[in-house]
């Protein structure tokens, strides 16, 4: 079943000579509990892509579809609770908040949208990630690797529909980056959480169901690497 659908997709950033297209013309369509990687040399749009599919930034034109709805239909208000309920965000420099610790990173988006703490998932979160014992511990007490353990229970806390990462493992070494991928697969596959990956790493591509290369603003390769 369809949980994303991206028809169209322009972003351009300045005009006349200064113009340059981020995004040129993108469509496809994402399945529930799908994990797909975005591949391609900095500068092709990936990061765009990413954060127009998480409400972060507009498109120029198109459309983009979540669970049916069409995302930039809705106002400023409607596009905060879109960011809050809907996408669940990873990146690679972590941005937790220095002050609080990791429990209060963790439940911070149910908090700022006025809901109550499942307390039971946010135990099961803090199992899964083996973050046992560290939940008073502020971020400049962590690894990286538990920094990004704690950023992921952050975007899971809300149960997202879809769990957007850009370069998660861009700032770890290889055995923090292997892990932080398995974990996220875990949460693709014990949630059904749909994943969307932004990755310069071969290797983590290869472990998505399929892998979409940009080049220029454009798709140039959607491969299906496994049903």
């Amino acid at each position: 079943m369809e949980i994303l659908r991206v028809e169209n997709l322009c972003k351009v950033y300045g005009k006349g000579d200064n113009e340059v297209r981020a995004l040129d013309n993108i469509s496809f369509s994402v399945n529930r509990g799908e994990f797909v990687a975005i591949i391609g040399p900095s500068g092709s749009g990936k990061s765009t892509l990413l954060h127009i599919l998480g409400g972060v930034d507009t498109p120029t034109s198109g459309k983009v579809y979540m669970d049916g709805k069409d995302v930039y239909a809705q106002n400023e208000d409607q596009l905060a609770i879109f960011r809050r309920r809907q996408v669940g965000l990873i990146y690679q420099f972590y941005n937790l908040i220095p002050v609080l610790n990791v429990t209060e990173n963790i439940t911070l988006p149910v908090l700022m949208d006025g809901q109550k703490v499942n307390q039971q998932r946010l135990k099961e979160l803090i199992t899964t990630l083996r973050l046992t014992g560290r939940e008073k511990h502020l971020p400049n007490q962590l690894s990286g690797g538990q920094q990004q353990r704690v950023s992921i229970g952050r975007a899971l806390m809300n149960a997202p529909a879809v769990m957007l990462a850009d370069e998660p493992t861009g700032n770890l070494d290889s055995k923090n980056s292997q892990e932080i991928i398995q974990l996220l697969k875990l949460s693709n596959e014990k949630y059904n959480q749909t994943l969307i990956v932004i990755t310069h790493d071969e290797n983590i591509a290869l472990q998505a169901d399929r892998i979409l290369a940009i080049e220029d603003g454009r798709i140039i390769r959607d491969e299906v690497i496994r049903r």
